[in-house]
């Protein structure tokens, strides 16, 4: 099986959607060996910042010499991004390999009479024979969908639970209110491991607090009103933590004080375990080499232009301060990209009176993008300046050329943010921006 191959059977796959249960994932892991037994996990939860702290806990663990396997989504340059150790992407031909082997393991399900497996199913056992094959020391691993059902709760207990903010998304898919979800995610809590929170609303704390003490597992949670900020702008923030002084991260925006303190706790948290994690290993490699591509992303310096990937009502609460802390005497032009099952509604009120002119997008996704033209009329009930555009290439251009031809005085005073769908708006606009530059 060649990588194109493999790609073209997963996307045959994906048709089918997706279904929450672990039953079917178990059968395909043990058709496989049950190469996540083999391993140690870091899981992550949570609804806005778990791919912060993900990155910024699997950069660090890397830096102090542990072979370490990340597991994400959703990816927004490439594919392969979704599989990585290190920080390297699985390459082409083992994915194949991999993919075949877990294509026969299916087969054998299905002549069993058993139920195929989805799409993340398959890359979830992809990414653990992989993990296994490469003897990762650790694998960070972050939860898909919710988190009791979620095909990534398959694992044993992890070394560590951790959750980044907990919010509302995904209304009456894994539950109908803010503490149902909570508890959702709460499921990835497993006796034996040690248990991570970012600062949570009162009734998401007590949720998982009571959880972790259900399940004899201690509970940390992050204190970012703890953190003393010296430097902050959109090239990053300078701060102390705790035992952590003066340490630097690239990632800006409101949302990374809380995803970098989490991720610190994270690993005092496994530096109490036994693990040897030094100071200095988080801080002349770790912070400053983790890099999160789409989230609150500067893709250009002239014209200043961001992506992030704020795509629900919390996310866009936190992008919302940050452009306000950064950009307050700036001209603002957006570019936007929502699907039709978020909360675009909310997410327009927030961010559109923030912005001068605002360009819409629909989103390659057919099925569930919310129609540039229909979103651009969403939009005028909060800026009048608005223009639904045929592809997101031309909303970059579009943007661009108003951002540029102002004058240079005030070109200098002005930032373009890309906002919305992460995977499918920020990844395109990322290469478009970037091959403009070359």
């Amino acid at each position: 099986m060649t990588y194109k191959e493999a790609r073209v059977y997963l996307d045959e796959m994906s048709k089918y959607g997706s279904v929450l249960g672990l039953d079917t994932i178990r059968g395909l892991l043990r058709e496989l060996g049950n190469p996540q037994d083999d391993l140690k996990f870091i899981h992550i939860a949570g609804t806005n910042g778990k791919g912060s702290v993900l990155a910024y806990t699997s950069t660090i663990l890397s830096e102090a010499g542990y072979r370490t396997g990340r597991y994400v989504s959703p990816t927004v340059i490439s594919y392969l991004e979704r599989i990585q150790i290190d920080g390297t992407w699985i390459p082409e031909d083992e994915f194949a390999e991999l993919t075949e082997n877990v294509k026969e393991a299916i087969a054998r399900m299905e002549a069993a009479g058993e139920e195929s497996p989805t799409v993340f199913e398959a890359e979830t056992a992809i990414a653990f024979l992989y993990f296994k094959k490469k003897k990762c020391d650790l694998v960070v691993l972050e939860s898909g969908l919710g988190g009791i059902l979620d095909a990534t709760n398959i694992i044993g207990a992890p070394v560590c639970a951790a959750f980044a903010t907990i919010s509302v998304d995904h209304l009456g898919v894994i539950g109908d209110s803010l503490e149902e979800i909570a508890q959702n995610k709460a499921g990835i809590i497993k006796p034996g491991c040690a248990v991570v929170s970012a600062k949570q609303k009162e009734n998401v704390r007590e949720i998982l607090k009571k959880t972790a003490e259900e399940k004899g597992c201690p509970f940390t949670e992050a204190q970012p009103e703890q953190m003393m900020i010296f430097e902050d702008s959109y090239h990053g923030i300078t701060f102390s933590y705790k035992e952590y002084e003066k340490m630097h991260s690239p990632l800006a925006g409101q949302c990374q004080r809380e995803n970098l303190a989490t991720a610190l706790e994270v690993i005092r948290c496994l530096n109490r375990l036994g693990y040897r994690i030094t100071e200095a290993q988080v801080r002349e490699g770790g912070l400053s080499k983790t890099r999160w591509t789409g989230r609150f992303t500067c893709l250009s310096e002239s014209p200043l232009f961001f992506v992030d990937g704020a795509h629900n009502e919390d996310a866009a609460l936190k992008l919302k301060v940050t452009v306000e802390r950064y950009f307050s005497d700036y001209k603002k032009i957006f570019i936007m990209g929502v699907f039709k099952d978020k909360e675009y509604e909310k997410i327009t009120s927030i961010l559109c009176p923030l912005a001068e002119s605002i360009y819409t997008v629909s989103l390659p996704n057919k099925e569930r993008t919310l129609p540039a033209e229909k979103l651009a009329e969403v939009v005028k009930k909060h800026c009048q300046k608005v223009k639904a555009e045929q592809t997101i290439r031309t909303a970059v251009e579009d943007a661009s050329k108003e951002a540029m031809t102002q004058g240079k005085d005030i070109a200098q005073k002005t930032v373009i943010l890309a906002c919305g769908s992460l995977s499918y708006l920020g990844g395109e606009v990322q290469r478009i921006v970037l091959n403009n530059r070359q």
